[in-house]
């Protein structure tokens, strides 16, 4: 089996290193490059690998790329005027069965101080250093989840309930504004892992939404500088260009058997972002406690950013049908078949490298069996439609962390890319391995310097100020 396994993603890679090894999907389309908060960067799914946690997966979804820490005064919050979801589809029909739903909330307290006399809302997220009840804190974050049995819009929607709070509502920590205002930011972030009850789940799962430190590894300014690299040197021969940048994630860990169905265990997975259908400005905008009163949102959500597989939408999609694709359904993909079957970036990639890659002749039917249709004896549902999503084997055990291949499965573990998405997962150049093109696109990292070993998984996110110190 792995022998055949090993053929299949051979010819994958061999054949698809220019179609998706560029960058991840920050800013990937004309419309949600100017809509961070709704801009879906990174998706992961894996078979959980903390130790005891074996049965649950989890689910990553990133948000909000690109951010510098010192970002402030306003810093990073999820968009209270927006819908996130995690779809999944567990019988291969490229329609959501499970749907989990994220809305956000923001509460000013309002703080203000005596200022000759007056009381005088400050400018400030905080007035003083930062506690898990939120102290001197401005501004919190507070969410609710739901989960949707059928379509996301009009299926049976049910709560989920907070078991470490009780109650169903949970909640954000503050960015990683610096070391006074939050002293020991991983111990206060840790306060914000909640144990979720999951409707008709014998166990709990756990949820963690807040800002991480950005696991992507990519030489981006040089990559949409015409490759602007040198084509051959080893993996870890250029720095990661967004080595300090953090990112917003929402991490969901759910028991494995509350998510197949029909005795097959391959599931299928991707994030979405909607927004109300109708926004308009208020050109007077008075005071305001949900920190957007600027925008009137109203009517149908609308989706605005759709991610599964990494890269399609950025370095696949041909830039006409960016956001149409953004806005589509796995199960309408066969509208954007050509850009699979017949891929333009062989075409520009050999032009700069001459004829770098070895590309095989149109129609490229093996690219939409990894893309659209998961590989058969690894990924592929039983009754499958073709349709691009991120697609994962559930009996597939996991990998403890250190064992586990960036490579994944050319690297022959099997719980790596693309039977899912680790963050470990280095997945440009596992998709430039084999083909030997010899572009060299990213570094390699050792996932002690890069990610957890435990839920959520992504690291701490850096601080605005390093060197604060108490007062």
């Amino acid at each position: 089996m792995k022998r055949t396994l090993f053929r299949s993603l051979v010819a994958f890679t061999a054949v698809t290193v220019p179609l998706v090894a560029l960058a991840s999907s920050h800013r990937e389309a004309p419309f949600i490059a100017g809509q961070p908060k709704v801009d879906g960067t990174d998706f992961y799914m894996f078979r959980s690998y903390e130790p005891g946690r074996e049965n649950f997966i989890t689910f990553i979804a990133n948000y909000n790329p690109l951010q510098d820490a010192y970002g402030g005064p306003n810093y990073f919050t999820l968009d209270p005027k927006a819908l996130y979801e995690i779809r999944i589809d567990n019988n291969g029909d490229a329609r959501p069965d499970l749907t989990f739903q994220f809305r956000f909330d923001n509460t000013y307290r309002n703080l203000a101080v005596n200022a000759g006399g007056q009381q005088v809302a400050v400018p400030l997220i905080n007035i003083g250093p930062i506690d898990a009840k939120g102290s001197n804190l401005n501004l919190t974050q507070s969410y609710t989840i739901e989960m949707v049995r059928g379509d996301p819009r009009s299926g049976d929607h049910e709560p989920l309930g907070n078991t470490t709070l009780g109650g169903r509502t949970f909640f954000k920590p503050v960015d990683n504004i610096g070391n006074k205002s939050i002293a020991d930011y991983p111990a206060y972030a840790a306060n914000f892992v909640y144990e979720v009850a999951i409707p008709g789940c014998s166990a709990s799962g756990r949820v963690f939404v807040g800002q991480r430190k950005d696991g992507f590894v990519v030489n981006l300014g040089e990559i949409f500088d015409l490759v602007n690299l040198n084509p051959a040197g080893p993996r870890d021969g250029e720095p990661n260009t967004i080595a300090d940048k953090n990112v917003t994630s929402i991490a969901l860990e759910v028991p494995i058997n509350c998510l197949v169905s029909h005795g097959d265990p391959v599931i299928g997975a991707w994030t979405t972002a909607s927004l109300r259908q109708g926004q308009v400005l208020d050109p007077t905008p008075g005071r305001d406690d949900s920190g957007d009163g600027v925008r009137i949102a109203g009517g149908p959500w609308t989706q605005v950013s759709r991610l599964g597989m990494p890269l399609v939408n950025e370095v696949v999609i041909g830039l006409p049908d960016k956001d149409r694709f953004n806005g589509s359904y796995p199960d309408h993909d066969a509208q954007f078949a050509a850009y699979v079957t017949n891929p333009t970036l062989p075409v520009l990639l050999n032009a700069l490298f001459g004829n770098a890659a070895l590309v095989p002749g149109t129609p490229r039917n093996d690219l939409v069996t990894v893309f659209l249709t998961g590989v058969p004896g690894l990924n592929q549902p039983q009754h499958v439609q073709a349709a691009e999503m991120l697609r994962l084997n559930t009996s597939t055990a996991p990998t403890p962390p250190a064992m586990q291949n960036d490579l994944g499965v050319l690297g022959g573990d099997l719980a790596g890319f693309p039977n899912g998405r680790r963050p470990f997962d280095d997945v440009v150049d596992i998709e430039l391995r084999v083909a030997e093109a010899n572009v060299r696109v990213t570094g390699k990292v050792s996932p002690k310097d890069y990610y957890l070993d435990r839920f959520p998984y992504l690291l701490d996110p850096f601080p605005g100020s390093p060197n604060g110190v108490a007062p």
